[in-house]
């Protein structure tokens, strides 16, 4: 059996304390939510909890920005290699396994959103955190329309719509088809680029 370093052992650590987080407050709330039951599921002392990530509030931060930046991540992977139609598939496909496979995703973003406007001294510490996501996907949407500004809008409009439409099929799978997410980003871009053009 091969030993871990003692970076592996505490990426490790984190790893296990952040899915067994995302069960925690997604089963229970963030304010429902303890220490104590978080640190159990996954198998370590309320210390490791604290050593890693301070406290429940900056736990639950630094777990929505993970799983925002794994998405942007599969999008990227997405976007390298495929010709636009295939990308708008690959897109739908994501969106339709995060709402039906990532059963914490939904409950977790909405959690947050009423934990930091309820706690406005979090609002800061969640905007902070979620910068970083964004910028990346904001990179990504620049080799589609070169102008930064842009960009930058249009990735508020991509992430809204991501989670809009994963809320919305976790509710009424019907209402958001499989191709749905794929179909919307190809209606904003095409307008996005038409409106650039001279008239």
């Amino acid at each position: 059996m091969t030993r871990l370093t003692r970076a592996e052992a505490k990426a490790r650590t984190r790893e296990l304390l952040l899915d067994a987080a995302a069960r925690v407050f997604a089963q229970k709330g963030l304010a429902g939510a303890s220490v104590d039951e978080i640190a159990e599921a996954a198998g370590y002392s309320i210390g490791a909890v604290y050593s890693n990530f301070g406290g429940k509030e900056q736990l639950f931060v630094e777990l929505l920005k993970e799983r925002a930046n794994d998405r942007v991540t599969q999008a990227t992977a997405i976007a390298a290699d495929a010709e636009p139609a295939q990308a708008q598939r690959a897109f739908s496909r994501l969106l339709v396994e995060v709402a039906d496979k990532d059963v914490d995703f939904a409950p977790l973003q909405a959690e947050f959103w009423l934990y930091a406007v309820r706690n406005p001294e979090l609002m800061e510490a969640y905007a902070e955190r979620m910068r970083e996501p964004r910028d990346l996907l904001t990179q990504l949407v620049a080799r589609s329309v070169p102008d930064p500004e842009r960009a930058g809008e249009l990735s508020a409009i991509v992430i809204a719509l991501f989670q809009g439409l994963v809320r919305m099929r976790r509710v009424d799978p019907d209402s958001v088809p499989d191709e749905l997410f794929g179909h919307a980003l190809r209606w904003l871009f095409t307008g996005a680029l038409a409106d650039e053009e001279p008239q």
